[in-house]
């Protein structure tokens, strides 16, 4: 047993606290123990917005810090969770968030005035910041976890444990050792599942819950598995012309790359021409990731290879969803992602609804893998990706291609706004309404990006915004919302999520937000 011994002339903190080995027996029969209180928590506390209960946000990415580290201002994503502040709208609710570095205080007064029927002071002292002081590449959970004294504060600010829970970007082992230590449950599926989001997992669940997905190869190792699936694949397909590799833990897009067949006979030997000229049709698309380095990271996570798929019009929606403690699944939203790069495979944004000439029965097809995925244990709020390609008769055909049980680049708009209007979305009719019962559509990046915009600070940007009346207006519930603020003076980097009532009034916000930064920073 690890003990960690804490004094301090202060305050007196547990001195013998002691925790079961990361990645124990005993860790994850405490784990196990402690996720069962969560169920009572759902039923009971989260229906209740009177109830007293503390949410510890964890905005942590914990991925391959290789990969992540290519993504500019990678440490600044830990503020997309910051839509979750909204959850101190309810008067008895208290959140902890934690960060790698201190999130700037005019960034937290801006979420704090969004807040509908609570005053800025009222939530303030509901809200408790903690930093870790450490902005190096490692997961923002492993920061924590080097700071026991820090493990106690958050511990202490928490007033009822039966009462508290834990909720996360994504979980790994790291955020299970985490919960133990903090002993409250955490809202998302045990890491010990990880293998059913994964490429290669996901596509076993596709084809459990008879959905169509691409064709292809899963459970690859190596760059000799993969050149032997290319092959295969050309072969069943001769017309084929690119094929897509994915690492399975990939994230953004950057664990993938695209293969593009050069002109061969499909016979014997297609293997070897394959292997041969392979690095001259093989593009990673992280521009920073080398194919060796690509390689190395594929045997490290292992990997899958299938058709690219074509179409003179296609789409790339995905379905989010919540699987509750007893299994039951809602479809939250649907989107249509905005993809970027030189193959459509890195994710810019996201258009809220999906089109409404396909949302219903693309909404159709995630409840089917979100059902497979609760009968396999997975818990809490996810995402599938899909291809969608019109057919001739104008019908859409939906091709699963990932799952990702974490939150994702479609969460923290959505939340936002379904914490602003107190709406909902129903996957049977493709709408959301607010309370009000009006419909309500957002445009939304995380990707608007200028070298102009490097130097704008958070309260540049506030003054910007209130000039220009861009800021959301809680009457008409329009307007925009920031996110990634901290990002955008270092590198000229931020989010919006842009709110009309029809889709054509959100991207008007949209265009309207970024005419004024290119103007104001021309």
């Amino acid at each position: 047993m690890d003990t960690v011994a804490i004094t301090t002339t202060r305050k007196c903190f547990n001195v013998d606290r002691q925790f079961p080995p990361p990645g124990s027996e005993e860790e994850k029969k405490a784990f196990h123990e402690i996720q069962q209180h969560f169920s009572k928590q759902y039923e009971i506390i989260f229906p209740d917005k009177l109830a007293p209960r503390t949410v510890v946000i964890l905005p942590s990415f914990s991925l391959d810090q290789d990969i992540l580290s290519k993504i500019n201002g990678a440490v600044y994503y830990e503020e997309r969770l910051l839509c979750l502040l909204m959850l101190l709208r309810m008067p008895l609710t208290k959140v902890i968030y934690i960060t790698s570095m201190p999130v700037s205080e005019s960034i937290v007064d801006y979420y704090l005035h969004l807040l509908p029927g609570i005053t800025g002071h009222h939530a303030r002292q509901r809200l408790t910041m903690l930093s870790c002081y450490d902005a190096s590449a490692k997961p923002l959970t492993q920061k924590v976890l080097e700071r026991p004294r820090l493990i106690e504060r958050i511990r202490q600010a928490i007033p009822d444990l039966e009462a508290a829970h834990l909720t996360c970007f994504n979980i790994t082992s790291l955020e299970k050792t985490l919960a133990v230590r903090l002993d409250i449950p955490l809202f998302g599926t045990d890491p010990d599942k990880f293998y059913e989001g994964s490429k290669s997992g996901g596509r076993k669940n596709f084809r459990e819950s008879g959905v169509d997905f691409p064709d292809g190869f899963e459970d690859l190792s190596t760059k000799a598995d993969v050149i032997r699936s290319l092959a295969a694949l050309k072969i069943k397909y001769p017309a084929l012309r690119k094929a897509v590799v994915k690492m399975n833990d990939g994230f953004s897009g950057d664990g993938n790359a695209v293969y593009t067949y050069p002109v061969v006979d499909t016979g014997n030997g297609l293997e070897k021409t394959i292997e041969a000229s392979f690095s001259q049709h093989f593009n990673t698309v992280a521009k920073d990731v080398n194919e060796q380095l690509f390689f190395e990271k594929f045997q490290q996570m292992q990997g899958i290879v299938e058709e690219f798929l074509e179409g003179d019009i296609k789409m790339s929606p995905s379905v989010q969803c919540v699987i509750s403690p007893s299994k039951q699944v809602e479809v939250a939203s649907t989107h249509d992602q905005l993809l970027g790069g030189d193959d459509g495979q890195i994710f810019l944004g996201a258009i809220f609804p999906a089109d409404e000439v396909y949302s219903v029965s693309l909404a159709g097809e995630g409840r089917k893998i979100a059902q497979t995925l609760a009968a396999r244990g997975a818990l809490g709020r996810f995402a599938i990706d899909f291809i969608s390609v019109k057919q001739a008769d104008d019908s859409w055909k939906h091709y699963a291609i990932e799952i990702n049980l974490r939150k994702g680049g479609t969460t923290h708009p959505f939340l936002m706004l379904q914490f602003l209007t107190d709406g909902k979305y129903n996957a049977d009719t493709g709408e959301y309404l607010t309370a009000g019962g009006n419909r309500r559509f957002y445009f939304a990046s995380d990707n608007v990006s200028s070298e102009q915009y490097k130097g704008l600070t958070p309260e540049d940007l506030m003054d910007l915004a209130i000039f220009h009346d861009l800021m959301y207006d809680s009457a008409a519930q329009e307007g925009v919302m920031f996110h990634l603020v901290g990002a955008l003076s270092e590198f000229g980097k931020l989010g919006l999520v842009c709110v009309g009532s029809s889709p054509g009034k959100a991207k008007a916000y949209y265009d309207k937000t970024l005419r004024i930064l290119d103007m104001e920073c021309s």
